[in-house]
């Protein structure tokens, strides 16, 4: 029997798609996604001062991070605009306030959930505003309303970012078709997001080898988007990068609900491109980041580890944390006998 029929089919697929770059070199096809703003949002309601946001702005220019997602594009319908701060609803006259016109080298994003965004009429033209992506997160079952917010978004004149949720639970079946309809739309970056911090690094290379599989033949890339609940956001983002994907997403000080994402500092002190520079993400972690931790908690914990394990939704652990107890074997006890 010859070597190629002996092989499996990932091994197959896993040597279509060779390993880019070593460790002495970089590739310029890689883009940082800072989403500090839009992921740290989920904790205080997107109550952040403008001098903090400014803060990450600036912060995002001077080490020459790609993008900065300013929040998210949420319906004034379904969310009372009182009841939140500015960053939920990422008014043009908001962001300008922060970025003026934005006469940078960074581009602006936004997040637009699936059902959850009055995308034809909140999203304006690209020649009306200084977002220059817009992000459509979408569950699988939400998919032919995500076909449409992309093609709405890339006929306005915008970047395009499918971030397909919850990837730990699609069947494979429904991934495959999910993929295969993404693939034929006009989106440029299609996500891996491992939603409830549950993936290792073989299922990283798994997904990553399938998404580029249907992305590559129609001209995408791939992203990755890691939460920490088993501390492998850093990890799983390094292996993702290896295996071919191109856009990475990270927040500094790994700010974000529960356990929290790939730590910008980590991810750029591993990048090799000289474009990139540490120095001022640790300057904002020092002026910014650990007088936030005095408002609000995030990062890993013995809770966001138990819901990674059994690849569920932390909201469980979220809660268990707000009421700062420590009792983990009664949390452990109620989750695996779902009370």
């Amino acid at each position: 029997m010859s070597t190629e029929k002996s092989l499996s089919a990932n091994e197959k697929e896993t040597r279509v798609i060779e390993k880019k770059g070593t460790w002495m070199t970089y590739r310029p096809d890689i883009k940082v996604l800072d989403c500090t703003i839009r992921d740290g949002g989920l904790i205080n309601n997107f109550g952040f001062t403008d001098d903090f946001v400014k803060a990450v702005y600036e912060t995002c220019i001077e080490a020459g991070v790609d993008y900065m997602e300013m929040g998210y594009k949420a319906s004034k319908k379904i969310f009372v605009p009182s009841n939140h701060g500015a960053w939920k609803f990422c008014n043009e006259e908001d962001v300008k306030k922060i970025v003026g016109d934005n006469n940078t080298d960074l581009k602006l994003s936004v997040m637009a959930d699936a059902e959850r965004t009055d995308y034809h009429e909140d999203i304006l033209p690209k020649s009306q505003s200084v977002i220059d992506l817009v992000r459509v997160a979408t569950y699988v079952h939400q998919i032919p309303i995500a076909v449409d917010m992309i093609k709405d978004a890339h006929d306005k004149g915008y970047e395009t970012t499918l971030n397909l949720m919850a990837a730990s639970l699609v069947k494979e079946s429904e991934l495959d078709e999910a993929l295969e309809i993404l693939s034929a739309t006009e989106v440029d970056v299609i996500y891996l997001v491992d939603s409830f911090g549950s993936l290792y690094s073989e299922d990283i290379q798994t997904l990553v080898h399938k998404y580029l599989r249907f992305a590559q033949a129609s001209g995408k890339k791939i992203g990755i988007h890691a939460h920490n609940n088993q501390q492998l956001a850093y990890a799983n983002t390094i292996e993702a990068l290896i295996m071919g994907a191109s856009f990475v997403d990270a927040t500094i000080g790994g700010l974000g609900r529960g356990a929290g994402n790939c730590p910008m500092e980590l991810i750029l002190g591993f990048l090799k491109n000289p474009k990139f520079r540490l120095r001022p993400v640790l300057k904002c972690i020092q002026d910014h980041i650990v007088p936030l931790r005095k408002e609000i908690s995030w990062g890993y914990d013995v809770p966001y580890a138990i819901t990674g394990q059994l690849n569920q939704h932390p909201r469980t652990a979220i809660n268990f944390m707000g009421n700062n107890s420590k009792d983990y074997t009664g949390f452990y006890d109620s989750v695996i006998n779902g009370d």
